[in-house]
């Protein structure tokens, strides 16, 4: 079985992330996996296809520019009939309709797997997805919620169907930076997030809860692993809080280092299709204060792996963060049994053998109208 993967790709985040555990695991089955990435230029694209190639899966490239783009378009159309897969994965917006075009250019069937509740779906463009998506012959959601989502944004029921990320290990790749080398303190507690600055992390109020936390554990640091536009505004609140020198943005970073040396991970979001940062801090044997919104439920125990709080309330993610650095033990024993329930529950051998029966559905031969008529 061939099987190429589409999505635009301008840096490793969550979904990316994905197919860099599903990509490798896929080809050890059996399956010939590929990618064909949407390149937009200017950014950590790079990074992406150096691990991609580190880890043996072929790959191709097309320009993304605009996001309707008749010749990018045609390129795919030409790169996927060049690769002559038997099945065409795709992920996020543009891969989705992209690949849709590819697939009826093509004749090849495709499946989409969406890794976020994207707000954009409850409104007009609901309408296109749902057009592009009439070829689809399964959807993946990467969480219970995200599944959800989709059919409330009016998606086909019989089509959707959950896979949880899988993960085994930390990300190889060595961080850029080390937490020492930005001034933290060997001994100082760390408390770390790990997400692009936009307004669905809400940084903002991660950052007033660490200036609660801070008043009680002035030892204490925060890091925030990530960069994005609202950079600017990020840096001017952790001045108006006080708390320069207890708060490190060193923007985009390989967060490996950050991983092992922290105290704690915490979790703002106000929505989350999934999180796969979770699973890297439960990895880390991190215990986790985030908030109760999403899929983050299905991902974090309450009480068992971390403590969950209500979106946007800062006191309460002041409170857990509070009781975490105060409590070494009780942080070391959420952290164990988050380390073990990422091992059971969100093993990449899992999520390899659920894509798989996905394929092997989507590739089965689909009754005729007369053969259905007859049963």
């Amino acid at each position: 079985m061939r099987v190429t993967h589409i999505h635009k790709i301008t840096g490793v985040s969550g979904s990316e992330r994905h197919l860099l555990a599903l990509l490798p695991a896929l080809r050890e089955r059996g399956v010939d996996a590929r990618f064909l990435g949407l390149d937009v230029g200017g950014t950590d694209a790079p990074r992406f296809y150096r691990e991609l190639r580190e880890l043996g899966v072929p790959f191709e490239h097309v320009r993304c520019t605009h996001d309707i783009n008749l010749r990018m378009a045609a390129s795919v159309v030409t790169a996927v009939r060049r690769a002559r897969p038997d099945l065409l994965h795709t992920h996020l917006v543009h891969g989705d309709i992209y690949g849709a075009i590819a697939s009826r250019a093509s004749g090849i069937p495709f499946v989409s797997t969406r890794h976020n509740d994207d707000r954009y779906l409850m409104g007009a463009f609901r309408h296109v997805d749902r057009f592009f998506a009439r070829r689809c012959r399964r959807i993946i959601a990467i969480s219970d919620a995200v599944r959800r989502f989709l059919e409330d944004a009016g998606l086909p029921r019989g089509k959707l169907l959950t896979i949880h990320y899988g993960l085994d290990a930390l990300p190889p790749e060595r961080s850029e930076t080390t937490p020492e080398e930005l001034g933290v303190p060997v001994d100082a507690p760390l408390v770390l997030a790990v997400g692009r600055l936009i307004a669905q992390k809400d940084h903002p109020t991660l950052l007033r809860a660490f200036a609660r936390a801070h008043d009680v554990h002035p030892e204490a640091r925060l890091a925030i692993l990530g960069s994005g536009p609202l950079e600017q505004e990020t840096r001017q609140l952790v001045q108006r809080l006080g708390l320069d020198g207890a708060v490190v943005l060193p923007g985009r970073q390989a967060p490996r280092a950050w991983l092992t040396r922290a105290t704690v991970f915490a979790h703002s979001s106000a929505w989350e299709g999934f999180g796969i940062v979770l699973l890297e801090a439960m990895l880390a044997g991190l215990p986790v204060v985030a908030t109760r919104i999403s899929a983050v439920p299905e991902v974090v125990a309450d009480g068992q792996t971390g403590i969950l709080v209500e979106p946007s309330d800062a006191e309460a993610l002041a409170a857990g963060l509070v009781r975490l650095l105060g409590d070494p033990g009780l942080a070391r024993s959420l952290g164990d049994a988050g380390l073990a329930r990422a091992r059971a529950e969100f093993s990449v051998e899992r999520m390899t053998d659920e894509t798989l029966a996905v394929y092997e559905a989507a590739l089965a031969p689909i009754p005729s109208a007369s053969a259905t008529s007859r049963q």
